[in-house]
């Protein structure tokens, strides 16, 4: 079509919209914990005022990673994905 600029095709790089530091390479293939409920993750400071990151579906298969006693942890997916969710959604495998 004429008068129309078609603006030059840029292809980003695959974690191009995740944080660096929430991606785990490689991605973990052991598990030790499923999500017994659909589960809102944050990639730093849940429930800080923030919409949620994303959410992970009920069953999600997952690696606890950190857990001090509180009422959120850290956990990494098959993806690699490393975010916080709410400790008492894990149920042991």
């Amino acid at each position: 079509m004429e008068g129309f600029l078609k603006p030059e095709a840029v292809i980003l790089p695959e974690g191009a919209a995740l944080p660096a530091p929430n991606v785990i390479v490689p991605a973990p293939n052991q598990f030790t914990h499923e999500l017994t409920r659909a589960q809102p993750y944050y990639f730093t400071g849940a429930h800080q005022g923030a919409p949620p990151d994303g959410e992970f579906p009920s069953g999600t298969r997952v690696v606890l990673l950190l857990h001090e006693g509180g009422r959120d942890c850290r956990v990494a997916d098959g993806r690699g994905l490393y975010v916080e969710i709410e400790y008492d959604s894990l149920k042991r495998l």
